[in-house]
């Protein structure tokens, strides 16, 4: 498996990989939501914490390979972002996360869309597993994941420190490569609805 950065499209969106052009239209979208990310980010996207974030941790991030931000992109602006996120050639399984969107572009094609493009283009690159951890009080991102058709493996217990200093608990959930074309088909007919 090798996944790399690349931009990625279909009708609805358009994911880009995540540049300097994108900063400011991801700061207005972030700040569109703070209650977000103080209940439920493990990290903050809000006012100092953005451009330290933006302008250090991802570029840290991208140089190693841990993270490849992406800009979702809906008509000429950056509305949120998606990741992969610790992709493992060895073991072909990666994670699909860190992903936001500003409030007007939840509910409708928006995450389909780009869960569609992400799944498509990790399964092309020969992943056989692609992980979703979401923060277990975060019922809108589970019911999401599941309505995509991922399944549900099991819940990690006092996992990860927010930066709020909140001890969540994550849920996994993965699809696998034999289970992807029943995935993507459900996918594909969400999105056909939305024509």
């Amino acid at each position: 498996m090798k996944i790399e950065p690349k931009v990625l499209e279909n009708r609805f969106v358009r994911l880009e990989p995540m540049a300097q052009a994108h900063k400011e239209d991801l700061r207005a979208a972030c700040a569109a939501d703070p209650a977000l990310f103080h209940d439920l980010y493990p990290y903050s996207m809000l006012g100092e914490a953005f451009d330290k974030r933006f302008d250090e941790q991802m570029p840290k991030d991208r140089a190693t390979g841990a993270w490849m931000h992406y800009a979702v992109v809906v008509g000429a602006r950056c509305v949120g972002m998606t990741c992969f996120i610790g992709a493992d050639s060895v073991n072909a399984s990666v994670e699909v996360g860190g992903t936001y969107y500003h409030p007007d572009f939840r509910g409708g094609a928006t995450n389909p869309s780009a869960k569609r493009l992400m799944l498509g283009d990790a399964f092309e690159a020969g992943a056989r597993r692609v992980v979703y951890r979401v923060d277990a009080i975060n019922a809108r991102s589970r019911a999401a994941v599941l309505k995509m058709g991922a399944v549900q493996e099991g819940i990690f217990r006092k996992d990860r420190v927010a930066w709020t200093g909140r001890i969540r608990d994550t849920v996994v959930f993965s699809i696998l490569d034999d289970e992807w074309p029943a995935v993507r088909d459900r996918l594909d007919a969400r999105l056909a609805a939305f024509a």
